[in-house]
């Protein structure tokens, strides 16, 4: 019997409405069903570990304490989510043209270059001439930004360049630089002179040099991406002897002019797209350590640097080899104890506190500077972190943000190292949370990174500069609000070995306590930001015993703000509303003042200054330059701290939190 039929006795008008319907509800249940399918869940709810729960939001970039799932296919959890933690980038297609932006991953090649002097920028275009028709084949003309001639000429002299997305176009391959009687590389029918002396304006005089390109078929017709990596970007200028390019380019092969009474200027290139290696997030061994390498103060210039209070027969033997009569390149020998210490100290992150760089008219090319402040930690795969000093944006071309920018564009860098929140007054101020090595990545110490700005531009007279500036209020009470947000974990932590991620451990209350548990505390905390608070001038603890807790030295004056904002009492000290009855802030670290090292106790809180690593920064004789080592073991638990010297030694070594501990 038909379907119909069997439905004869419903009215036909009743019958009329169920039919559609039916057919409405089977459709769209397809379609939920196929949504469902094709959606990717993220993870939500609660996830619980060993020892710590929390919220999952689903972002895969953070970790999530408790989670069973970040080990996989044999990774630990960190490497797993490096392979999710590349980060959107912008495609390249929407990337302007006419715009010269180094950092960007332009693909679009570069079509045509040519060198023009200008004498009054300001007033004028410099650009070479073009025709609508040109600019529509070739590109616009862009200016790459820095000056040829910044330290060496009369005039100024920029490279120019056209970016075409057409793939009728030759496009460059190669750049190389030539004097005025040198042919490039055979077939030289492949090879375009720029229009433009590289030399125009540069005095004294030298003999013309030029920049040579080499140029490729039309990409038409070719399959998509097979010649991608060999066209030239981008185009940008670095001076001075610095080793390190911005990531991805490389330099041309020889400088633009001859070695003179000024520093090298290199023009530098990109080919293709050179994605930044991911940097694996912040964690403990297996056998709970993590060691931070504090370096202070390198005071970096463009040239190589000058050498400063410094007795040379102090040297140990690998820097005094560097030497050359009575040369003394400053910044040199640091970069070589730099990659010493890192050798034998082998940090598992490296904080540079500050004046990176020397700024007084020194620095006034902040890429080429950074360039060479982080070259032997990109060397060593070392991951890093920066706080701003108040010489970093002195005399400079770049601005704090500006320079965030540059620094976050070399591997190595942590992704936690940011611009910061709007409504925070300064540059830099973030947080990083270091977790466990087993799965379960529980947050077991926690730093803090604020930008202690640089002068407050009060106090300040025509024979001495103005006053040091303070950390504020918007600070204190970002500060404040990230520390309420950690949650506590039950101490000491016992590393999870994995055996209980088959099954969700029981809890006994809403506040995730697990059985047995009586307290949950916050990790401990170390705070970074170069300039001291007047409570580094306090004085010390005392043990029952009399013992005054200050150890080290302190050679230089009082470097701290005139000013106390109530950082100290408001920020560091200050209970947090979870009922943890002292604060889990147990260091601040600071630079600034090159010949102290002294670390001292106030109130319970170690106030720890790393001592002058660079012999381009002002010091002592006597004084032999140092770094300062925060080894942190017992995940977590246990905080010693020494100072590195440019001999080898060991300095002051001593526990400032858990067993054994000065005070305690």
């Amino acid at each position: 019997m038909h379907l119909v039929q069997s439905l004869s006795f419903i009215p036909k008008r009743l019958f009329g409405y169920i039919v559609p319907a039916t057919l409405l509800l089977v459709v769209t249940s397809g379609f939920r069903a196929l949504f469902i399918l094709y959606h990717e869940q993220g993870p939500t709810g609660q996830r619980i570990g060993w020892q710590s729960w929390d919220i999952v939001n689903g972002d895969a970039s953070v970790p999530t304490s408790g989670s069973s799932a970040n080990k996989s296919e044999g990774k630990e959890w960190w490497e797993a989510e490096n392979t999710q933690d590349a980060g959107p980038r912008p495609m390249s297609a929407t990337l302007p043209l006419d715009t010269w932006a180094p950092l960007l991953p332009h693909s679009t090649g570069l079509s045509e270059i040519a060198v023009r002097p200008c004498y009054f920028p300001q007033l004028a275009d410099c650009a070479p001439k073009s025709t609508p028709e040109e600019d529509a084949t070739k590109g616009k003309w862009v200016k790459v930004g820095p000056d040829l001639n910044q330290k060496s000429g009369l005039w100024y002299l920029n490279l120019y360049y056209r970016r075409t997305r057409r793939l009728d176009v030759p496009l460059i391959t190669a750049i190389m630089i030539l004097p005025e009687d040198t042919m490039p590389p055979k077939p030289h029918s492949n090879w375009v002179k720029a229009s433009g002396s590289l030399v125009d304006g540069v005095y004294p005089t030298q003999k013309s040099r030029y920049l040579w390109y080499k140029i490729q078929k039309p990409l038409a017709g070719i399959p998509q991406g097979i010649e991608i990596e060999s066209l030239v970007t981008e185009i940008d200028v670095i001076y001075g002897d610095a080793n390190r390019t911005l990531w991805g380019f490389e330099k041309t092969n020889e400088p633009v002019a001859l070695a003179g009474k000024t520093d090298p200027v290199w023009v530098m290139f990109r080919k293709g797209i050179k994605s930044i290696p991911p940097t694996n997030p912040l964690h403990f061994s297996h056998n709970g350590t993590f060691k931070i390498l504090q370096i202070a103060d390198l005071h970096y210039s463009v040239s190589r640097g000058s050498c400063r209070d410094l007795d040379k027969t102090s040297l140990p033997s690998f820097l005094f080899s560097l030497l050359s009569g009575s040369d003394c390149p400053g910044d040199t020998l640091t970069q070589s104890l730099v990659a010493r210490t890192l050798e034998i100290e082998k940090p598992d992150l490296v904080v540079f506190t500050g004046d990176q760089l020397n700024g007084q008219a020194t620095s006034w090319s902040s890429t080429s500077v950074i360039a060479k402040a982080i070259d032997e930690v990109i060397k060593a795969k070392v991951p890093w972190t920066i706080i701003f000093g108040n010489h970093d944006d002195e005399d400079t071309d770049l601005s704090r943000a500006e320079q965030m920018r540059v620094y976050k564009s070399f591997p190595g860098a942590i992704k936690e190292m940011e611009v910061g929140e709007q409504w925070v007054d300064g540059i830099g101020n973030y947080v990083v949370k270091v977790r466990s090595a087993d799965p379960s990545a529980t947050h077991l110490l926690t730093l803090f990174f604020l930008d202690s700005h640089a002068y407050s531009g009060t106090g300040w007279s025509f024979w001495k500069p103005a006053d040091y500036d303070w950390i504020k209020q918007s600070q204190i009470e970002w500060f404040v609000q990230q520390r309420q947000e950690i949650s506590p974990i039950e101490r000491p932590f016992t590393h999870d070995g994995a055996s209980d991620l088959a099954k969700v451990w029981p809890r006994n209350d809403i506040n995730g306590r697990a059985p047995g548990e009586t307290t949950l505390i916050k990790p401990n905390a170390l705070v970074f930001f170069h300039i001291p608070l007047p409570e580094a001038y306090s004085n010390a603890d005392m043990t029952s015993k009399g013992e005054v807790l200050s150890y080290g030295q302190m050679l230089d004056g009082n470097g701290g703000p005139k000013k106390n904002s109530g950082f100290f009492q408001n920020g560091i000290l200050k209970t947090t509303a979870d009922g943890q009855t002292t604060s889990e802030v147990k260091v601040l670290a600071h630079g600034h003042c090159h010949i102290t090292d002294e670390c001292k106790r106030v109130n319970g809180v170690w106030i720890c200054f790393g001592g002058g690593g660079s012999f381009s920064g002002y010091s002592k004789i006597g004084f032999d330059r140092r770094f300062r080592v925060y080894d942190i073991s017992d995940y977590g638990e246990t905080i010693r701290t020494y100072k590195r010297a440019q001999g080898g030694t060991i300095i002051d070594d001593m526990v400032l939190v858990g067993q054994g501990a000065k005070g305690a």
